[in-house]
């Protein structure tokens, strides 16, 4: 079979079956939505150490030196163990599902370009729209939490929020403006900072747990009899423990959420066929060793019935609300917390700094196909796509919101809807990626041909599929139980699960627009999906980015040993 890059073939197959051709997108080509032409052009400035630490980055967050210790208090050692186990499995799947499609096809549109072009413009619109829906909301949330941080130094009697909300603000926009690399390069040594601050509280707790702290405490598994490795959540017995194991699995994929971002970078990625399944392979060391083992220590150092973790369960950001830093004040190690604290600043500065980068960048990708207005695509010299910048960063004004007290509760049910839309996303990626298997074997592409295949292939992302539903479904299982407004907790009903009609809302929406514009079905027969369409460009640009990089001096000194012995985990 001949898998010639043409778009007027794909157009000949179209008119064939009925279906729509999809627009190509082309990385530094013309496209055409409608009547609107325009050319656009992400750069790939983003070299291999960049996608593996944005990667690494994304996965590590104040959700996991934080939200840790809300679900150890509820669920005991063990439950947090399970939860964090078995949704980290399901992101490493969701991860390897968008992995072979991104090194197939690195699209600048990401996986709304994937979805609206292997299984149905409608599930790329949906996608699209909520994954913006969540970043535009996650960003100003995530400066807030940056305030609320440097408030353990400085109250806000003394200097308001809005004051460090504003520095950070203007910083985020300024380095998102300035291109792609310099993004990239403050997100490798923040991510780098991250990594560096999760061993070494690793280090720590296991110092603590052998006795190495200053009580010489030897505690070990200690706490897994005494109080126990389960708590009971809302009922007693073996169905309060089972409760308690469900309520984590909330807290674990919030904890998670971000991870699958290094899917936004593709279109800048140098490479990308040799960068993105390293990022991808490496997902599932990260997952043990950052999540898995972060979790299993904290267990072993932090009783979940102390008084001091239920006092840190009630704070809002910093380290008071941290349970390393429970640990840290178990042990009667001074000044640690405010390390600890700064630290966490560093996160919470890097997550808000990419979060703006993902929403233009999804913005983008829907104008690219289509899908918002045309000149959200449009970008500077530098490649940077500044309207679509612009548009996400008006956004980040939600944050002085917090200004006033009484505003957060309110935001928080934001953050609660945002979980759904995260939610939803991996659903996207994995049906998505259902389909892409399904065209690639009906259009006669073996896996032999292609640069990296998911593992556990088309049958691993049915199995992620049933879990995550299974997660959206009943995520919010507690508001129907007796709360604080009597009988349910409807507030939290309406965030938690708003996302849900929102998405089905919009794919639906889609297809009887669709239908009535080109009345035809929207959705793509495995044997006409455009799986080809740009893909020889991309072919040519790795082809001459390996044939510069082949051109240049081995390098000597540092240079020669960071190749030789460090690059290749990068």
């Amino acid at each position: 079979m001949d898998h010639k890059d043409s778009t007027s073939d794909m157009e000949k197959r179209s008119a064939q079956t009925g279906v729509e051709a999809p627009h190509a997108d082309v990385d530094g080509g013309i496209t055409k939505l409608g009547e609107v032409e325009f050319k656009h052009d992400l750069h790939r400035g983003l070299k291999a150490r960049h996608i593996t630490m944005i990667a690494i980055g994304g996965a590590i967050g104040t959700g996991l030196i934080i939200g840790t210790g809300s679900a150890l208090a509820r669920a005991g050692p063990a439950a947090v163990l399970i939860s964090y186990s078995i949704v980290g499995f399901l992101v490493y799947l969701v991860m390897c599902a968008l992995g072979e499609m991104s090194s197939w096809l690195p699209l600048g549109s990401g996986f709304t370009g994937y979805a609206n072009r292997f299984c149905d413009p409608a599930l790329g619109f949906a996608l699209g729209w909520t994954y913006w829906f969540k970043y535009i909301i996650v960003t100003p949330n995530q400066m807030t939490a940056g305030a609320l941080v440097i408030s353990y130094w400085v109250d806000r009697d003394r200097v308001n929020p809005g004051v460090w909300i504003t520095v950070f603000y203007v910083t985020i926009i300024f380095i998102n403006y300035f291109g792609v690399r310099l993004f990239g390069e403050f997100e490798f040594w923040l991510s780098s900072f991250k990594v560096i601050t999760i061993i070494g509280i690793m280090i720590m707790s296991l110092c603590f747990a052998l006795g190495g702290g200053p009580t010489h405490d030897r505690k070990g598994f200690r706490y897994w009899k005494d109080p126990g490795a389960f708590n009971e959540y809302i009922d007693e017995g073996a169905t309060g423990r089972f409760l308690a194991i469900w309520s984590t699995f909330v807290t674990a994929t919030f904890a998670y959420l971000g991870t699958e971002l290094v899917g936004v970078t593709v279109g800048e990625a140098q490479n990308p066929r040799r960068t993105i399944p390293r990022a991808i392979r490496l997902t599932f060391f990260r997952i043990v060793f950052f999540y898995i083992i972060c979790v299993f220590l904290l267990g072993m150092i932090v009783p979940y019935d102390s008084a001091r973790l239920a006092f840190a369960n009630k704070q809002s950001a910093g380290a008071s609300a941290s349970p390393f830093v429970v640990a840290v004040l178990e042990e009667g190690v001074p000044g640690l917390d405010h390390v600890i604290n700064a630290c966490i600043l560093i996160f919470v500065f890097s997550a808000s700094n990419s979060d703006l980068y993902i929403a233009s960048r999804t913005i983008y990708g829907l104008a690219c196909e289509g899908k918002a207005p045309a000149f959200l695509a449009k970008t500077d010299k530098r490649g940077v796509p500044i309207y679509a910048l612009g548009l996400s960063s008006l956004f980040g004004l939600l944050a002085y919101m917090n200004v006033a007290e009484d505003s957060k509760t309110v935001f928080g049910y934001f953050v609660n809807l945002t979980t759904i839309f995260g939610i939803l996303t991996w659903i996207s990626i994995l049906v998505t990626h259902i389909y892409f298997v399904s065209a690639r074997r009906a259009q006669g592409v073996t896996d032999d041909q292609m640069p990296y295949v998911a593992p556990l292939g088309r049958n691993g992302s049915i199995g992620a599929l049933v879990g995550c539903c299974i997660i959206a479904i009943f995520k919010n299982f507690n508001v129907f139980t007796p709360g604080d407004y009597g009988t349910w907790d409807y507030k939290n009903f309406v965030t938690g699960y708003l996302g849900i009609p929102l998405y089905l809302i919009l794919i639906f929406g889609f297809k009887i627009w669709y239908h009535r514009v080109y009345s035809r079905s929207s959705a793509i027969p495995a044997h006409s999906a455009d799986i080809f369409s740009g893909k020889a460009a991309i072919d040519q640009q790795e082809a001459d980015f390996l044939a510069r990089q082949a051109a240049k001096p081995e390098g000597k000194g540092i240079k020669r040993i960071y190749k030789k012995y460090v690059a290749w985990l990068f």
